[in-house]
């Protein structure tokens, strides 16, 4: 098969969230299958100048944005180690700036990109089997190949799969960007593209692919309904037939105790001393009393409110009085990054507060504590609670999405699992399962025990990969 993977980001080139993880390791995997597969971002000014030496301009042609003819480079990645080939759209009006999104023209903008990727496969006769679109900023893709196909025989048989990362973000403009997008008012309708009289970039992927997926199973149940449907439950409800869950993995490469050179001390199932070494490299950092036997707790999280910082708030000041020590690491609503500085003020010998990000620094978190906070109102996969596990960090999280699916609850009588979890969006039943995981850590057996099955647990793209493999072929086979 000939697979194009299209993201507005991608690792290690440019990363704001876990998309870019994602659109950086599952091409890779699919790769490693030995299916063909082509990745495309847009050419931001931020990129580093390591990767840019190493791009290769292949072609330009002009995409017609109402009355303008807009410039669009391609430019192709060239490195002996990179199995995936890289394409990147090139338009400095409209990535040249300080960030990726959040612009005044970001519906314009994103409409350039995915006009101009669906014009790129023509312009460079790279006629593919699938295209797999992800999020709003791709939302208009499947669309465009659906129209295209309409005039262009190049386009027909071309399948679409769109995933849906996060449904909170949609991509909302109004109508006007239809006009800018060259498409008809046809696809206006609320069966199309139209929500609330305003032109939905999200609802056109899940309405125009050939295939829907979401980052989870049970964020793929969950999103059926009204609690967790952000208004377009409707749609997706109408669209289920072709809905599937298929859930994210993690880059083992990248995140491996074993071979990391972002901790100080690499560590195995058969070397566990050497994370509790981390723990007081750790404390030492984070300026903690050095004790390698008081269970160090950690976050690292944007701090937003749909991870569950309210929960954590209502419990913190009783859950200190325990013989804890808690970490934080992220930024976000200046609400919880405050309430944090707070605390970190209130018990400067038990929590330490870094209101910033750092990937070097997070990896030390997640090798140098014990036990995981991830108390999410929401979590269409997570990628977080994958890589505590993989450092053998108990994750304790709440029954959502991708959390339900990966993290499985300790078996106090069996030994099983690999995690601690709680069912309601409830801030004693988060503490509760704190405390169930604090007293199991006092018996040393049963929490190495668990910290061995936590990091056996398969979670990188493996079984993942041969999902998707397996999806599009299904759609070529239709």
């Amino acid at each position: 098969m000939d697979i194009v993977y299209v993201s507005s980001e991608a690792a290690p080139f440019i990363k704001t969230g876990g998309l870019a993880d994602v659109a950086g390791s599952l091409p890779k995997a699919i790769r490693e299958k030995g299916e063909k597969i082509t990745l495309v971002i847009p050419l931001y000014s931020q990129i580093d100048d390591k990767f840019r030496e190493k791009m290769v301009k292949v072609k330009h042609f002009f995409v017609d944005l109402q009355w303008r003819h807009v410039y669009a480079g391609i430019l192709k990645y060239e490195d002996e180690d990179n199995d995936v080939d890289v394409y990147f759209i090139d338009n400095e009006y409209y990535f040249k700036r300080d960030g990726l999104y959040g612009y005044f023209d970001d519906g314009e903008r994103f409409v350039f990109f995915n006009k101009a990727v669906c014009q790129m496969f023509k312009e460079l006769n790279l006629k593919p089997d699938i295209v797999h679109a992800n999020d709003w900023h791709t939302g208009l893709i499947p669309l465009y190949i659906k129209d295209f196909a309409k005039g262009d025989s190049f386009y027909k048989n071309i399948k679409t799969v769109f995933t849906i990362h996060n449904l909170k973000y949609q991509g909302v403009f109004d109508k006007e960007v239809l006009s800018i997008a060259g498409l008809s008012f046809e696809y206006f309708t609320k069966d199309g593209i139209e929500y609330y009289d305003k032109v939905n970039f999200l609802k056109a992927g899940i309405v125009y692919s050939d295939s829907l997926t979401t980052v989870s199973k049970t964020y793929a149940e969950e999103i059926r309904y009204d609690f967790y449907g952000e208004n377009l439950q409707g749609i997706i409800r109408q669209n289920e037939y072709k809905l599937v869950g298929i859930v994210n993995g993690i880059d083992y490469d990248i995140y491996n105790p074993e071979t990391d050179k972002n901790i100080p001390y690499n560590f195995s199932t058969n070397n566990l001393e050497n994370k509790r070494k981390n723990k007081i490299e750790l404390q030492k950092l984070y300026n903690l009393p050095q004790d390698e036997n008081i269970p160090v707790i950690s976050v690292v999280s944007r701090l937003v409110s749909s991870k569950g910082f309210d929960l954590i708030r209502y419990i913190l000041d009783e859950l200190l009085k325990e013989d804890i020590q808690f970490v934080v690491l992220g930024t976000g609503d200046r609400e919880y990054e405050d309430m944090f500085k707070m605390y970190a003020w209130k018990y400067e010998n038990k929590l330490s507060a870094h209101i910033h990000f750092n990937q070097k620094e997070s990896h030390l978190v997640y090798a140098g504590s014990d036990i995981f906070l991830m108390p999410s109102l929401f979590e269409p996969c997570g990628i977080s609670q994958l890589i505590a596990m993989r450092y053998g960090t108990i994750p304790v999280v709440r029954e959502t999405g991708g959390l339900k699916d990966t993290v499985i609850p300790y078996n106090r009588y069996t030994s099983e699992g690999t995690g601690f979890s709680f069912a309601n969006y409830n801030a004693h039943e988060l503490l509760f399962a704190i405390k169930d995981a604090l007293n199991l850590y006092k018996d040393k057996d049963k929490w190495e025990n668990l910290v061995i099955q936590a990091m056996k647990a398969k979670h990188d793209w493996e079984n993942s990969s041969i999902e998707y493999i397996k999806l599009y072929e299904s759609l070529l086979n239709k």
